[in-house]
Parts: C-alpha cells; sequence; structure tokens
C-alpha cells in the first residue's frame, strides 16, 4: 500500500480546552434550573464541526435519542467495519471558585486551563481523561487523515454518546441501530474499541514497566437496597431491634463476609502477560502463581483495592438513610450497597449471596438495577494483535496487556451482540491522573493526546486504504 505522510494538525490541546469549557454534565441535563447546560448540550455538536470541519465535510452525521452522534466514514467496503467509541457528558465539578478551592481543584474545573505540568504542557479540566481526551484523539486522526487524502477498505463508524455517565441511553440506542444495519448487510464490526484501561506506569507493584491495559470485559454491576420497618417513637425509650440497629449488623454482616475470590479468563490472561514483565522475589513466583488459578486469586484478592476487584465481586456501601429528628425513633432504615460482578457470577448470584450474608428475614433485600458481567473479548487474534500494533507505534516499548475493567462504559450495549469489543483509551494515566476522574485536578498531556492520535490513526490505517491528492 502506498504511503501517504500524514502531518497532525498542531493546538489538539486547545481544542480539547475549549471542549471541556462546554459544560455538558449530565447529570444536570435537564434540570429546570440549569439553561446554561441544555445550551452547553445543544451548543458541543456546533463546537465539534467548526473544530473539525473535514470530518463534518466527508462523514455522514446523524443525531440518536437526542445527544447520541454517529458518524459513517465510508469505506470501499460496508462489511466488517470498525467502531471507535468515545462520550462527550462529563460528571460535575464544584463550580465556584469557593467550592473547587475547597475541593483540592487547583483552578476552575471547566476553565479549560492550557498549563504546564509533568514538565510539559498539559489540559486541565472536567472530560481531560473521561473522557472529552479520548473523544479529541479519534476526531484528530480522523481530521488528519482527511486532509492526506486517506479513504479506508472498509467502513469506519464513531459513536460518540452524551449520556454515559447517567446509564448511557444513547449508547443503547445507537447499538441497536447499528446492530439493525449491519445485520441487513450480512454483517457484524471487525473490532468496537471505547474508553477503559489507559497507558499505565507499574499495573503491579511487582511490574516495573508501562502498560497498554486493554480491557477485553467489564464487570457487571448490581445496586442493591436494604430496608428495615419497624415502630418510631420517642428516642428516650428505645425498643430492642429498631431498624437502624438491625441495619448496622446487617452491614456489618455483609462486609466481614466479602465474595471469595476467584479466577476469570481476562484477569488470567493479564497475569500471563505480566510474567514476563516483573522483577524482585515476588516478580520470580510471579509466573509459578499464574499456573494455578486458585493460588492467584487468592494472592491477588490479599492485595486489596483495584488488585482484588479483577478476582472478586465487590460490594461498596453508598447511600444511608433513616430519622427525620434527632429525638425520634425512626420508623424505617435504608442503605444502598453498589455491586461490581466479576466474570462467572451474575446479579441473581449476588442478590442471593447478600441475602445469606445479611441473614435476617426483617431486612429486606431489593434490587434496583442489574447487568450481569460482559462476555470476554479474546486476546490472541488479529484484533487484539492490530491494538498491540498501534500501541507499538504510538507508545513505543510498551507491552499490551490484557484488563478487566471495573466500571461500566457504553460498550457494553455493543458486546451484547458484538464478539470483538475492547475497552483502552490511549492515553497514558498514572496513579494519580486516574483518581482525577471523577475526582479533583482531571488532567491529561498534550504529548498524551499527540500520541492517543497516532494510536488511533494506526489503528485506522492499519486494515489498509487508499491515498489520493487532497
Amino acid at each position: 500500500m502506498p504511503v501517504s505522510p500524514v502531518t497532525a494538525r498542531p493546538g489538539a490541546g486547545a481544542r480539547l480546552a475549549e471542549l471541556i469549557r462546554c459544560r455538558t454534565v449530565s447529570a444536570w441535563h435537564g434540570e429546570p434550573d440549569r439553561a446554561d447546560v441544555a445550551e452547553a448540550f445543544a451548543a458541543f455538536p456546533g463546537h465539534l464541526e467548526r473544530l473539525y470541519p473535514l470530518l463534518h465535510r466527508h462523514l455522514v452525521r446523524e443525531t440518536v435519542d437526542g445527544t447520541g452522534l454517529l458518524f459513517r466514514w465510508r469505506g470501499a467496503s460496508p462489511l466488517d467495519p470498525l467502531v471507535l467509541m468515545a462520550h462527550w457528558d462529563v460528571v460535575p465539578a464544584p463550580e465556584t471558585e469557593k467550592e473547587w478551592a475547597d475541593a483540592g481543584w487547583a483552578a476552575d474545573p471547566f476553565a479549560g486551563a492550557e498549563v504546564t505540568l509533568a514538565g510539559g504542557p498539559a489540559v486541565r479540566g472536567r472530560g481531560a481523561l473521561d473522557d472529552k481526551g479520548a473523544l479529541v484523539a479519534v476526531a484528530e486522526a480522523v481530521e488528519n487523515l482527511l486532509a492526506a487524502g486517506f479513504t479506508p477498505d472498509h467502513d469506519v463508524w464513531l459513536v460518540f454518546g452524551g449520556d454515559e455517565e447517567v446509564g448511557g441511553g444513547n449508547a443503547a440506542a445507537l447499538s441497536e441501530l447499528l446492530r439493525e444495519r449491519l445485520r441487513s448487510q450480512g454483517t457484524e464490526p471487525w473490532l468496537v474499541l471505547d474508553e477503559g484501561g489507559a497507558v499505565v506506569p507499574s499495573p503491579l507493584p511487582v511490574v516495573d514497566a508501562t502498560c497498554a491495559m486493554i480491557g477485553l470485559a467489564e464487570k457487571g454491576q448490581a445496586q442493591l437496597r436494604l430496608t428495615v420497618t419497624g415502630a418510631g417513637g420517642h428516642a428516650s425509650y428505645p425498643p430492642p431491634g429498631s431498624p437502624v440497629p438491625r441495619l448496622a449488623r446487617a452491614l456489618r454482616r455483609v462486609e466481614r463476609r466479602p465474595f471469595p475470590a476467584r479466577m476469570n479468563g481476562t484477569t488470567a490472561a493479564m497475569l500471563a502477560a505480566l510474567a514476563p514483565l516483573a522483577s524482585g522475589a515476588a516478580g520470580r513466583a510471579l509466573p509459578w502463581i499464574t499456573r494455578s488459578g486458585t493460588v492467584a486469586a487468592r494472592a491477588l484478592g490479599v492485595l486489596g483495592g483495584e488488585a482484588a476487584a479483577m478476582v472478586r465481586t465487590t460490594v461498596a456501601q453508598t447511600r444511608l438513610a433513616a430519622g427525620t429528628a434527632n429525638n425520634v425513633l425512626p420508623s424505617s432504615a435504608r442503605a444502598v450497597l453498589d455491586c461490581r460482578i466479576v466474570p462467572g457470577q451474575s446479579v441473581q448470584d449476588v442478590v442471593e449471596g447478600i441475602r445469606r450474608r445479611v441473614a435476617d428475614p426483617q431486612v429486606e433485600v431489593e434490587l434496583i438495577h442489574g447487568q450481569d458481567p460482559s462476555p470476554e473479548s479474546p486476546a490472541e487474534d488479529d484484533r487484539f494483535a492490530a491494538l498491540g500494533a498501534a500501541v507499538g507505534i504510538s507508545w513505543p516499548g510498551t507491552a499490551p496487556v490484557p484488563y478487566l475493567l471495573m466500571a461500566a462504559t457504553d460498550s457494553r450495549h455493543f458486546h451484547a451482540w458484538c464478539r470483538h469489543v475492547y475497552r483502552f483509551a490511549p492515553l497514558r494515566m498514572d496513579q494519580a491522573q486516574r483518581a482525577s476522574i471523577h475526582g479533583e485536578d482531571e488532567w491529561v498531556s498534550v504529548e498524551s493526546l499527540t500520541r492517543g492520535e497516532r494510536f488511533q490513526r494506526e489503528l485506522i490505517t492499519g486494515r489498509g486504504g487508499s491515498w489520493s491528492r487532497p
């Protein structure tokens, strides 16, 4: 295939900064007193069109489910298309100077500030990593390829959701629409790529290497409500077994009996990929540990935190509610549990497991929302190899590693009918940056954006295409 040089446009950081200044906070969208947010959602597609004119000139854009954006880049064949996903809504952040300063932000989260961090130019603000930075990497790659006169061999679809942070209704509608269209052509996506893992230094304490953590699957989710009801009354003569202490006992039982650690295919593949990169005594033991799924699961479970979450269904106690006054016994008490389900278990398994741990018929356990874990995409085929090849060019010396994603993404709607769905944002994120997602001082380096653009460009062109004079 003849190669045409692609010159990346300067100013990707400035374009990301402008998109950050557009306050597309999905949690506030639709609130009657947030006209500014409604205006931001209405304005965002216009910002995108102005910043990426070739993308909008050459690709067909549709709006789906109110805020979902679907772009089709026609290739030589509509069969086996590539689907690149991102979302442009963000979670809330403090708005007043006092609020954001008290929360730990160095500046206004929605200022879209271009700053110098970690020795280089960067962009700080809500959405820099989750997920406008990844969206910019995709849009920059397409814009630069169009400027160079590139036409892909296969269709490329861009799927940009506007409500991922509040359930992903856009993605569900976009997935169903694309499934119908591709099914009528007798095809399905060759590969779907969404946010998820990232380029991470030292993903485990015994691994002193930078790895591209590519999500093969994501955990399921079950939100449960625990409710205890009883007689209220005056707080001066509390009866035994009133709602608050009864609920507290139930929560202690749940906390003291975590779900057992169990190995899954994705985590086993991750350990196998990390074993050659491990160092020290623990590193020397890792290849042996990986040969026994039970031993490896228990070892990760002991580490706690993210390592344990890779092999265990986790239970987080997120909400408590009881009482109306300081001197009145509440007639009911409620708690919400957010459970993230490891592959191999189901929502029903978790509901039954929580009931067994509570062990109290006076505590009602109610399922609020549930979704089983996604299927696990293969790590030993040409799709994963294509991702690894793009990583090798954009992030030299970085090892592609399979990964189990703890959170939920829009791609789960595609994994219900697509066999090859992967979750990877080609941006560097150290531990502090990962903590800033949904937290404080979220930022991305301009170098990371540049490398992310190169990754997406290599993924698109790696499947072939033709070049013409632009």
